[in-house]
């Protein structure tokens, strides 16, 4: 007998927990009847209109999210908005949809960890530590051999799927690193806490103007990292997999497979 979607969200629960969450998350079962059989479950970091297409098109019951569909207020589910025709989509399908947001940012394979591994980190702990030992948003750590600031962003390049905005680097290309902080997905929360001052590179995505410059210009006077910016969804994306085998292990006899489809707005830059 397959699992129910009240089963995989169980082991979903035990995975990460929705307790350890950011106070304003919203991770859980979005869509979806808790009692449905589930036999086949797609990843992808968002459910949009094309991953969710792709879900049902690979006969799918239940689409796990990275970000939550309906994080902040909405008013209305009507199919002339987006996030009504993906609702309409997966209910029409019987396809439910689950995320797992901060809850799954936090713990010893997540998203930052994930990160910190493919990067080559050795001993990584979290940025910020939660009340669990081992977990925590960010990771730290250094690397195995040094490199410089140029050779670590052509690393990323290479690590991460292809994306318009490409690795934005702020800082001296021959810059000497050992000590890396990451964090997967918006980071700039995280720029003043006293691990990512430490290292001689910060990792993360989404950096605005002021935070960024203000970084840098704090960096020139006391010290500090340089910054490199990355996709969001590229940086995320690579914990997918690690999720998905972590499901598969979890849950014998459900076909559970990774989306590959590039959920970045970003489609091309014009080089000045």
């Amino acid at each position: 007998m397959a699992p129910t979607v009240a089963d995989v969200r169980s082991v979903c629960e035990e995975l990460w927990p929705s307790g350890d969450a950011e106070a304003w998350d919203v991770p859980g079962l979005v869509t979806g009847d808790p009692h449905a059989e589930v036999r086949r479950i797609r990843l992808a970091v968002d459910a949009t209109l094309d991953t969710v297409d792709e879900a049902i098109a690979a006969h799918a019951d239940l689409l796990l999210a990275h970000h939550p569909l309906l994080l902040r207020g909405v008013t209305s589910v009507a199919e002339d908005r987006p996030k009504g025709a993906v609702v309409a989509r997966l209910v029409r399908a019987g396809c439910a949809l689950l995320s797992a947001h901060t809850n799954a940012d936090i713990v010893e394979t997540g998203t930052s960890a994930v990160l910190a591994e493919r990067l080559g980190i050795v001993d990584a702990r979290p940025v910020v530590a939660s009340a669990r030992a081992g977990r925590g948003l960010g990771r730290v750590g250094e690397l195995a051999e040094p490199t410089t600031l140029g050779r670590l962003a052509r690393l990323l390049a290479d690590l991460l799927p292809p994306t318009a905005s490409g690795v934005r680097v702020a800082g001296d290309y021959e810059h000497a690193v050992r000590r890396v902080a990451v964090c997967a997905g918006a980071g700039d929360s995280l720029l003043a806490e006293p691990a990512v001052l430490a290292s001689d590179v910060y990792v993360t995505s989404d950096l605005r103007h002021h935070p960024a410059a203000e970084a840098r210009e704090s960096a020139r006077v006391a010290g500090g990292p340089a910054l490199v910016d990355v996709s969001h969804w590229a940086a995320e994306w690579l914990w997918l997999e690690v999720a998905a085998g972590e499901l598969r292990d979890r849950l014998p006899g459900v076909e559970v497979a990774v989306s590959d489809l590039r959920t970045d707005p970003w489609d091309f830059t014009v080089l000045q």
